[in-house]
């Protein structure tokens, strides 16, 4: 099976397209993983696909497949249980060899404040969040490298990897720290062909942000479920944030936004640290008077 990913150092870098290659997708069965999936499809990319959840995995295959599209391996697991990627990896890189794009997708979300947060919290944001995307870049990256044919890393992280947004620190904890080692990989792995694209979207209708936990709060509440309504107003259609990771990986793009909003406040924070600051403070202030409980 011949890929049309040809990345050959910062040189000679050109548009890469999926078409032909294999990619590996994470958190396949829903949201923006399924979205990606699909769309990764219809352009001619053989999929790996992996998600937690075994039904919604097999309906995303069978979509797939049922609309022409190629899946080559697809399998349920937990991408915090390191044995378990490893043990995937190995078994696809025996029967279908190395991978030309590797998407980490996958994800979930908590929010809370440090008084509410417990032990628990903190560890499966940075379980799920970055060393489950570690897991599987060790496991398959080092053999893109081996095999010299170049490619794609997609990792995708949140506004909340780029912005201090209020209550998201456990959540920022894992999506700050996918940042950092995207930053670092983009560097690394460019003599070896291989781009690096770090994914930053907000607030995406999927079922992660209708189901997110907010720690210590009523959800049911009307300020916060006003809030709540004024955040998923906002939330974009999760194909297009599939087209806008198609579209970066094609135009070779490090930080991959799909909406302005998140590009504009990256680039004021950046650009005018002092009203970021301000306005950072007022957003937590205004946070503050949310109802919370001290119970778990």
């Amino acid at each position: 099976m011949g890929s049309e990913v040809r990345v050959v150092g910062r040189a000679s870098v050109g548009r890469k397209t999926v078409r032909g290659a294999k990619v590996l997708v994470t958190g396949a069965a829903s949201g923006i993983g399924k979205a990606t999936a699909i769309a990764a499809a219809a352009q001619g990319g053989e999929l790996v696909l992996t998600d937690i959840n075994a039904e919604g995995l097999a309906a995303t295959v069978e979509e797939i497949r049922a609309a022409g599209g190629t899946v080559l391996d697809s399998q349920a697991f937990d991408i915090t249980d390191y044995d378990a990627v490893a043990a995937f990896a190995a078994d696809v890189h025996d029967r279908h060899g190395s991978m030309d794009v590797v998407m980490n997708i996958a994800g979930a979300s908590a929010w809370g404040t440090v008084e509410n947060l417990e032990h628990r919290h903190w560890r499966r944001m940075v379980d799920i969040n970055l060393m489950g995307p570690i897991h599987v870049i060790e496991s398959f990256v080092p053999a893109m490298v081996r095999a010299g044919r170049g490619g794609a890393l997609v990792n995708v992280s949140s506004a909340a990897g780029l912005l201090a947004l209020p209550w998201h620190a456990a959540y920022s904890a894992g999506k700050f720290g996918l940042r950092g080692v995207s930053e670092v990989l983009r560097f690394d792995l460019e003599r070896h062909g291989i781009s690096v694209h770090l994914v930053a979207p907000g607030a995406v209708n999927t079922p992660l942000v209708q189901n997110f936990e907010l720690v210590g709060v009523d959800k049911d509440d009307p300020k916060v479920r006003r809030l709540t309504k004024a955040f998923t107003k906002h939330a974009v259609p999760p194909e297009r944030v599939a087209a806008a990771i198609l579209r970066g990986v094609e135009r070779n793009r490090f930080i991959v936004y799909s909406s302005f909003d998140i590009r504009f406040g990256y680039w004021w924070a950046r650009k005018f640290a002092f009203p970021y600051e301000f306005v950072i403070r007022r957003a937590s202030a205004q946070f503050s008077t949310l109802p919370v409980s001290t119970g778990s």
